[in-house]
């Protein structure tokens, strides 16, 4: 029987038909664009029926899948960002980014976050102070951002690496307190623990036990998830350290500098240029976070090596 995703024989006519190049390659189009998201149901989750290779066979199964969604950031009424994000604590990831891009430099100059929903995404509409809409204005962003980069739609390099304010006191830590984070991840990890498929970011005490974790598909977004997630709650930026569920790029060493987190560590290996970033800006930059070990790239000073 001839299998129609196998049969060649008659791509000619496919060709002429869609006006291709008549090279034997057929470019199939969907012309059916999926619903983002049900807006009467925002779960950071979905499951589908999967096949599952097991135990040297097939087995018919469920899976449960990160919803990944546009996220449309709007202030002030104006359309600023629309990032792929997990929909799940939007108040905090939008309130997170605002800071972190240093739109705002303060959580007061925020005075209201409403969130609503279509097929299409999920817009967060934040009103801000008129000083920092008058800052976002200037700044001329657009950008349009992707799970895996912070940077997507930056318009020139300058604002790639942007001044960033200096880490104040260093915050002493051991490397005993770093086993103790990651070793609390999965505990805090329950969205991870379903899917597999997103990131943490974990904010932890000196002594390492953690405070606040938030999940998104996109490291970036966990990290902006949490910032905003600790603003809210009134929280100081420099009397704990972050732990991430990933590498160490330099757009999370930015948004850590930016709003005064004093250290950085991850349970991957950093970047040449978050490194970089990180002296700079005088932050504590630790990789390889696994059980007893670590690698320290930046700001040693700041780790109690006695314990």
């Amino acid at each position: 029987m001839s299998n129609p995703l196998l049969d060649t024989a008659d791509t000619s006519k496919v060709s002429d038909a869609v006006g291709a190049p008549d090279d034997g390659v057929v470019a199939p189009v969907c012309d059916v664009a999926p619903a983002a998201i049900d807006p009467e149901s925002l779960s950071p989750h979905a499951t589908f029926a999967v096949r599952r290779f097991r135990h040297g066979g097939w087995q018919q199964a469920s899976d449960a899948l990160a919803e990944e969604v546009p996220v449309a950031l709007e202030f002030n009424g104006i359309s600023h960002v629309v990032m792929l994000a997990t929909p799940a604590d939007i108040e905090d990831f939008a309130l997170g980014f605002a800071l972190s891009e240093g739109i705002l430099n303060d959580r007061r100059e925020c005075y209201g976050i409403d969130v609503s929903a279509t097929s299409l995404g999920i817009t967060a509409h934040l009103e801000i102070s008129s000083r920092a809409f008058a800052g976002l204005k200037e700044r001329r962003r657009n950008l349009t951002g992707r799970t895996g980069c912070g940077l997507c739609g930056t318009e020139s390099l300058d604002q790639v690496l942007r001044p960033l304010p200096s880490a104040g006191e260093p915050l002493r830590v051991t490397h005993v307190a770093l086993a103790a984070a990651h070793a609390g991840l999965a505990s805090h990890q329950p969205l991870n623990g379903v899917t597999g498929a997103v990131h943490g970011a974990a904010w932890c005490s000196p002594s390492g036990e953690i405070l606040v974790l938030r999940e998104d598909v996109g490291r970036h977004n966990a990290l902006d998830k949490l910032i905003g997630a600790l603003a809210r709650d009134g929280q100081a930026f420099d009397r704990g350290f972050v732990l991430m569920t990933s590498r160490a790029s330099v757009e999370i060493v930015q948004k850590a500098a930016q709003v005064g987190i004093p250290m950085v560590a991850a349970v991957s290996a950093a970047t040449a240029l978050a490194v970089r970033t990180a002296q700079a800006a005088g932050v504590a930059l630790v990789g390889f976070v696994r059980g007893e070990q670590c690698v320290i790239y930046a700001g040693g000073a700041a780790l109690d090596e006695r314990a």
